[in-house]
């Protein structure tokens, strides 16, 4: 029986029947699951780390599209100032 390394839910998986690169889910917190090894059966989150890059990814084609525009790029704490001064 293997655990879910997020929330240690078990997985009822047949060890013999799993592939390393396999995905599996959570059937508690829905997590997806790489097997990462096969004997022993380990078993790695994967949906945070995806995520992640698929919003930093998302950040730097604005921040791209913006400065084709020709518009100034601003960081988050001016960005929060310049709105601040705008509602004064």
């Amino acid at each position: 029986m293997l655990r879910c390394p997020e929330c240690s839910a078990e997985i009822d998986v047949d060890e013999d029947e799993v592939e390393e690169g396999e995905i599996l889910s959570c059937p508690e917190c829905e997590t997806e699951l790489e097997v990462s090894q096969t004997h022993p059966v380990a078993l790695n989150p994967i949906s945070d780390e995806i995520e992640e890059e698929d919003d930093l990814e998302e950040d730097e084609e604005e921040d791209e599209e913006e400065l084709e525009k020709g518009g100034d790029l601003l960081d988050e704490d001016e960005e929060e100032e310049d709105e601040d001064e705008e509602d004064e």
